[in-house]
């Protein structure tokens, strides 16, 4: 008998490889899977500019680090302003997680800000983008990539965390949009698929004890299993004996002794490190 009922995940069009550079761009929920990346020796870039919730403030955070990534290429060579330089440091593989599809407006200008920075309510508007906005905010997201690299896959996600500030129906409604965007997105463009994130929490896990205290938040243990899922989508098999291979060499690197002045444990960090040097050499 079967108590719970898997998401199957149809395998993706392209697989992420070892120490791939990537760019993780969304809410709070794209912090917890990106460093999970940076962590496990990806190159990976997490929330550059800090966390964005809406599509809105995601096409703005691509904008300005294309921009600066072009910007800083252009000034180590002689090629001038030559976006083509820019590749060399450009994600091959970005993921973008929405969170809501709501945002504020600065009276004063009429533009979608990423951040408030604590100033009064009285000088924003609050607003629901619709879906053809969000897929509007994401599709020039990733035309802005791709003309820094043409051939940049994009994994769009939605978050699990649901937005009581809403109420439960009102945070639904926000998904739904963002989760209408999103397949509108993927039916138009190449290379960018779905990731189902936010199904595996709420149809595949589903279930209290896979939510942090707050009864919003995934637990560690629920982040880890989407990891898992994520993985089993998206790595190549040269991806997952590498993480076999770099598993032990993590858990020795953060070992923490009784006492870190030992000969002993010295010998054994070197080893560590030395284990780490080489493992990066031969998947550089």
């Amino acid at each position: 008998m079967e108590f719970r009922t898997p998401v199957n995940i149809t395998l993706a069009p392209f697989a992420i490889e070892p120490r791939e550079r990537m760019l993780f761009v969304g809410s709070c929920f794209a912090d917890n899977i990106g460093r999970r990346f940076v962590d496990d020796k990806f190159r990976a870039t997490v929330n550059p500019y800090g966390v964005m919730y809406n599509p809105a403030s995601i096409m703005h955070t691509v904008k300005r680090w294309t921009e600066e990534l072009v910007a800083a290429q252009s000034e180590a060579s002689d090629s001038g302003s030559d976006v083509s330089q820019a590749i060399n440091e450009a994600p091959q593989t970005a993921v973008f997680t929405l969170g809501t599809n709501h945002v504020y407006v600065l009276n004063e200008t009429g533009e979608i800000v990423d951040n408030c920075r604590k100033r009064p309510q009285r000088l924003f508007t609050e607003r629901e983008l619709s879906v053809d906005e969000c897929a509007d905010y994401l599709r020039d997201a990733v035309t802005m990539l791709r003309q820094i690299n043409p051939s940049v896959r994009i994994i769009i996600t939605v978050s699990p965390i649901r937005y009581a500030k809403y109420g439960f129906h009102g945070s639904q409604l926000s998904k739904a949009t963002l989760l209408l965007a999103a397949d509108k997105l993927t039916k138009e463009m190449d290379n960018v698929v779905y990731f189902p994130a936010y199904e595996i929490v709420n149809d595949e896990l589903r279930d209290y004890r896979f939510y942090r205290e707050d009864m919003l938040h995934p637990t560690d243990q629920a982040v880890e299993y989407i990891w898992q899922r994520f993985g089993e989508t998206f790595f190549s098999k040269q991806t997952v004996k590498f993480l076999e291979e770099w598993r032990p060499i993590k858990a020795a690197l953060a070992h923490r002794p009784f006492n870190p002045e030992a000969e002993e444990y010295k010998k054994f960090l070197e080893k560590a490190k030395e284990g780490e040097r080489e493992l990066m050499e031969r998947y550089k």
